[in-house]
């Protein structure tokens, strides 16, 4: 990507927001963490993703030059997400064009900053903006598709002696807007940025979404979840790899179980322990995550203390899942149970009989 001297007059008539200095807590976008926009591996993928739910239509494309942009590539949209909303809860006016120095980005997100580091988020950044995403998200009573790419464009600056300075993203409306919406925002653990599989990153927002104000949390059937996903793995490879997961509780602040229903289909039961707001079960205001300064709107927070995992993530169950996560969000087609390991994980107690 060429350089630029002129940001803002490459940009329009936006005006600059200059990244934040400091350490905060970072923030996710509802719907990035609910249905399929990523591919979830390392490979190069130009496979779309076409993902349709009730009045929800999502079509992800690729270009052969770069590929499609993965999860790992999202942690850029983390970072600008937790930039926005942090300016937001302070005070200062935001922009859709952040201008920020690498290092930033990369320290942020949990990466190295050496050479290579550098290369990468430049590669990320280009698979951000070359990907095209249309949705009827966000316009689901009018049905009409949205396009957009994640990044409308990005750029490298160069001082006035023409030394590198730093980098502008210029992020869509659509995302823009979604992070300014304060009930389209979670707060998620910074422990996600350690997460090195695909399936664990993916499925770490997916509980974080669903079940971070669930007391009871929340279920859903192995195919339910195959579909969410997108990913072009067999379905047994990702039944195998989930219960791996399950297996090793390998999700920050996440507990996951496996159950099987009354008709013998696998669920994967799920809670969130960390971070959570106690006053309700379910609040259709989400705090935004800001420690110091709490948007108007959003009740109290505090902390629940993690239960000890003292029980396989195997059990029976004649618990449905979630209606809202199997009848309305999709067809459920039959998977029956596997038997569950004679011995339990290591750390972990015998079979719970919920």
């Amino acid at each position: 990507m060429a350089p630029s001297n002129n940001v803002k007059a490459a940009a329009g008539a936006l005006d600059i927001f200059r990244a934040l200095p400091g350490t905060f807590a970072p923030r996710d976008a509802q719907d990035l963490m609910t249905y399929p926009f990523f591919s979830l591996a390392k490979s190069h993928r130009v496979v779309p993703i076409d993902y349709h739910q009730n009045d929800i239509a999502i079509r992800v494309e690729a270009v052969p030059e770069h590929g499609m942009a993965t999860i790992w590539d999202a942690d850029i949209l983390i970072w600008i997400a937790s930039q926005i909303v942090q300016a937001r809860d302070a005070g200062f006016a935001t922009s859709r064009l952040l201008v920020a120095r690498p290092y930033e980005i990369l320290t942020f997100i949990g990466r190295g900053t050496g050479a290579r580091d550098y290369l990468r988020l430049r590669a990320a950044m280009d698979r951000l903006q070359s990907t095209s995403v249309a949705t009827t998200l966000r316009h689901i009573g009018e049905r009409r598709m949205h396009r957009f790419s994640w990044l409308n464009e990005w750029m490298e600056r160069t001082d006035a002696r023409g030394n590198p300075d730093g980098v502008a993203l210029i992020v869509p409306d659509w995302f823009y807007r979604t992070v300014l919406d304060e009930t389209l925002v979670l707060t998620i653990d910074r422990e996600y940025f350690g997460l090195t599989g695909g399936l664990e990153r993916w499925l770490y927002r997916l509980v974080r979404k669903h079940a971070g104000r669930q007391k009871r949390g929340w279920r859903f059937d192995f195919r339910h979840l195959y579909v969410k996903s997108a990913v072009l793995s067999p379905f047994k490879r990702f039944a195998f790899e989930l219960r791996d997961i399950a297996r090793r509780q390998a999700l920050p602040n996440c507990r996951l179980v496996i159950e099987c229903d009354r008709h013998g289909r696998n669920l994967l039961a799920f809670t969130y322990e960390g971070r959570a707001s106690c006053a309700h079960t379910v609040d259709p205001v989400v705090l935004s995550g800001t420690d110091e300064d709490v948007p108007s709107g959003t009740g109290g927070s505090c902390y629940r203390e993690l239960k000890h995992r003292n029980s396989s993530a195997y059990s029976n169950s004649s618990v449905a899942p979630n209606v809202e996560s199997n009848q309305i969000e999709s067809n459920v087609t039959d998977d029956r149970c596997i038997n569950a390991p004679t011995s339990a994980p290591n750390g972990m107690g015998g079979p719970s009989h919920d």
